[in-house]
C-alpha cells in the first residue's frame, strides 16, 4: 500500500527558493502552505504551482515587502514554503547501507564534514554530493551547522534526496567505517599524495575540515590516506564545497572508466 505524503508539521521552519520548493513538492515532504509573491512570472513557478495543487497544498499570494519580511531576508526568488525541517538520517542504517554496497558496482562513496560552519558551503557540498552520486554525509552534532533554512536553499532541493546523518564522534564513526571496509581519505593542503592518485573506485570516504581550520587532530590521525589538491596561485587554499566538488567528481570520472567485470577491492 502506498504510503500517504508527509504533511509537515506546523513549525515555524522555511524553505524558500523556487527549486527547494520544487523538489521538495516532488519528494512529498509537502508544506503547510506556499505563498509566492503578487505578479511573479518565473516559469518554473507553473510547475510549482501545478506540483501544489496535485498535493493539495494551498498556494497564496502576497506583496514582496511581505515575503521579504517572512523571510527576514530578500533572497527568497519570490517563493516561501512553511515547512517541517528536514530529517536526518539514522546513522546506523547509514553505516549499513554503505557496508552493503561494499563489492558492489558502484561503490559506496560517502562524505564525512567536520565541522563545516557555513551553511551556504555545506548546502553547495550537499547538492555536488546529490548530483554525484554520493551514498550519505556524515556530520557532527555539535559545533557544526546542520540542516537549517540557508542550507536548503543552498543545496537546491539535495537535501529532499541524499541521506545525512549526525554523529557524536567522527573518530568512532571512522573505526566503524573501517570495520566495514570502507577506506577513509582526509583531506589537507600538506598531504605528499594527489588527490588524483588515490583509487576512488574502492569503497571510500572523503573527509573534509573545517573552513580555515582544516580536520582535527584525531580525526586527521584516523585517517587511512591524506590527500590534496595541488593549488598554483597565491590563494593557499579552495573554499571547502569547491574541494568536495572537484574530489567527487574524479571519484565518479574514475568509476565511469572501469569496466564491467571490475569488482571495488575490499581492504587488507
Amino acid at each position: 500500500m502506498k504510503k500517504p505524503p508527509r504533511r509537515s508539521a506546523p513549525d515555524r521552519h522555511l524553505l524558500y527558493g523556487v527549486n527547494p520548493v520544487v523538489e521538495a513538492l516532488r519528494a512529498d515532504r509537502l508544506p503547510n502552505q506556499i505563498i509566492i509573491t503578487d505578479g511573479a512570472r518565473d516559469e518554473r513557478l507553473r510547475e510549482l504551482i501545478t506540483l501544489a495543487r496535485e498535493r493539495g497544498v494551498p498556494v497564496n499570494h502576497a506583496r514582496r515587502a511581505d515575503l521579504d519580511r517572512e523571510a527576514g531576508h530578500t533572497h527568497h526568488q519570490g517563493v516561501v514554503a512553511r515547512i517541517a525541517a528536514p530529517a536526518y538520517a539514522d546513522g546506523d542504517d547509514l553505516l549499513e547501507a554503505l557496508a552493503a554496497q561494499v563489492g558492489t558496482q558502484p561503490a559506496p562513496l560517502a562524505l564525512i564534514l567536520d565541522g563545516i560552519e557555513d551553511p551556504r558551503n555545506l548546502g553547495a557540498i550537499l547538492r555536488t554530493a546529490e548530483c554525484a552520486g554520493a551514498t550519505g554525509v556524515f556530520i557532527p552534532e555539535r559545533r557544526a551547522v546542520g540542516l537549517n533554512e540557508t542550507v536548503a536553499k543552498a543545496s537546491a532541493g539535495a537535501v529532499e534526496y541524499l541521506r545525512v546523518a549526525r554523529v557524536t564522534n567522527l573518530s568512532v564513526l571512522i573505526r566503524q567505517l573501517k570495520e566495514r571496509n570502507v577506506w577513509v581519505v582526509g583531506t589537507a593542503g600538506d598531504a605528499e599524495m594527489s588527490y588524483s592518485d588515490w583509487d576512488w573506485t574502492r569503497p571510500s570516504a572523503i573527509v573534509l575540515g573545517a573552513e580555515g581550520s582544516g580536520l582535527h587532530r584525531l580525526v586527521r590521525e584516523n585517517c587511512d590516506a591524506l590527500v590534496k589538491i595541488p593549488v598554483h596561485g597565491k590563494i593557499e587554499s579552495l573554499n571547502v564545497s569547491v574541494a568536495a566538488g572537484i574530489i567527487l567528481y574524479e571519484a565518479l570520472r574514475q568509476r565511469s572508466s572501469i569496466q564491467p567485470e571490475h569488482v571495488s577491492r575490499v581492504r587488507r
